[in-house]
């Protein structure tokens, strides 16, 4: 007589939904700038709408990097010490270009995992293609875990 407990067996794909997907929770009405755009404009659009910072897209609508206050903080400091306004930086000067983005196969816990390895408030969700579909914070996740049943005992 056997008396092991006969396992179910699950494909990656259920195993890797036990989890809500991360574009549940995606902001997909985003705020984007261009690689020209000056960046006294950015810092009006930041403050005016009270986000952190943004994704940049080229004119192919291919996301190309991220500006942040952080980005724009910088700016500050090189205009006093080059003595120019800051009207004559543009975006595509400070912006990062080492993104680190999140698959829309990815779930909440996968995303929550890379905002506790890494130093960003926002993540770029991108699909297979890699183009740009919303953007997902530490804040959207936290919403998330408000809906979550996280009783895995």
């Amino acid at each position: 007589m056997n008396f092991t407990p006969k396992m179910e067996m699950k494909t990656r794909e259920q195993e890797k939904r036990k989890y809500e997907p991360v574009t549940r929770y995606m902001a997909t009405d985003l705020i984007t700038f261009s690689p020209e755009d000056e960046i006294g404009f950015v810092i009006d659009k930041l403050m005016k709408n009270k986000i952190s910072g943004a994704p940049v897209l080229n004119d192919k609508d291919e996301l190309v990097g991220l500006i942040s206050e952080q980005d724009c903080l910088r700016v500050i400091i090189d205009s006093v010490y080059y003595n120019q306004p800051i009207s004559k930086h543009r975006v595509k000067d400070y912006m990062t270009t080492h993104i680190k983005s999140v698959s829309v196969t990815e779930d909440v816990v996968d995303v929550a995992n890379k905002f506790l390895s890494n130093r960003f408030r926002r993540f770029p969700v991108v699909d297979e293609k890699g183009r740009l579909l919303g953007q997902v914070s530490k804040r959207d996740i936290l919403k998330a875990a408000q809906s979550m049943n996280i009783t895995t005992w």
